[in-house]
Formats: C-alpha cells, structure tokens, sequence
C-alpha cells in the first residue's frame, strides 16, 4: 500500500495538481473559501490587472485570510473578437452570454456574435493547487538570509517589504499548522 506522501507525489508526477492539494487538504481538515475581490494590479510591479480573490483557509476556529492575485491568462471578464478585447462590467458576471452578448452590442457598438472566433472570457476562480503552492512553508530565516537564497539585494527597501511579508504570511501559516503539517503541505509545491 502507498504512503499519503507517495500518492501525493505520484498525483502531482501525473499533473493532478489539484487533486494532491485536495488529498493534503483533506488530510489536514482545511477548508477554504475563495471571494472575488475585483481585477485590479495586485503586485506592486504589475503592467497589467488581473482578478484578485480573497482567500479564507480554516482549520477548526483557526483562520488565516489573505489576497490572492490570479494568473492574467485566468483573470477578466471580457469579449473577444481575435485580439481586441471589449471589456464587460463585473456587475454582469451572473448574466447569461445572450445578456451579455446584448451588452455589447447596445454599449459597445460591436455586433458580438456574428463573427466565428468570438466569444466571452469569464473569470477562472483559482484552484486550491495555485494557492497552497503560493503559501510560504517554512522559515526563510533572517533578512540575509532571504536575500542571499532569493537574490534580492540587502540594500533595497522592496527586499526588506518582502521578506517582512513573507515572514508574516509564514506566522500565519504557523497559526494554522504544526511542523509537521507544514512539511505535508511543502509536498504541494
């Protein structure tokens, strides 16, 4: 019979990503919660939005809740005639295509539809694989530390910005998870 951390590992060899971060969360008794947010910059460096979502991860009373920006190929709500995109107000997300093909026409002056290639992009809600994977597991140590692993410079505020907030998203991993649980979801990398 396999080991928990062998079918995990054979699960995510086979590229069932989701599936090995649903086997560790079960595990663990975590649940979760994810909340659209808005499409917006989420990092201090990004040229463009994408969707950020509000993540909630529980265990018992515990909780630890935090912003997630989404990959920009999964984020927007917007229709697309080849590379022209028309984008669509978030408030119509709950609408039909028919509604929002509509939409377009009326406010965007475009006859959506008509056209092979078209079609209406809707947000894909992050899966639990991207968010576990995202989650800092383990103790980056101290600031020269984290800069000489990273290779960030040790002179630069943005560095020091860094490694604060992911020594604080580690606390709060700690909050929820004994060592032991944090090296079962380092297998979720």
């Amino acid at each position: 019979m396999k080991t928990f951390n062998k079918e995990v590992e054979d699960c995510i060899q086979k590229s069932r990503y989701n599936e090995a971060a649903e086997l560790v969360a079960q595990k663990l008794g975590l649940e979760w919660t994810i909340n659209f947010l808005k499409n917006d910059k989420h990092f201090e460096d990004d040229k463009d939005v994408r969707d950020i979502y509000k993540i909630t991860l529980s265990r018992g009373n515990r909780k630890y809740s935090f912003n997630f920006g989404q990959s920009i190929n999964n984020s927007g709500f917007y229709a697309q005639y080849g590379r022209t995109k028309y984008n669509i107000p978030i408030g119509l997300l709950t609408k039909t295509d028919a509604e929002v093909k509509r939409y377009v026409k009326l406010n965007l002056q475009y006859d959506f539809g008509n056209v092979k290639n078209d079609k209406i992009v809707r947000p894909v809600s992050p899966d639990l694989y991207s968010i576990l994977a995202c989650l800092q597991k383990y103790d980056v140590g101290s600031f020269e530390d984290f800069c000489s692993e990273f290779g960030y410079d040790e002179d630069s505020r943005k560095a020091y910005n860094t490694y604060t907030a992911v020594k604080e998203e580690y606390m709060n991993m700690c909050s929820l998870f004994n060592d032991e649980e944090l090296e079962l979801l380092n297998l979720i990398n």
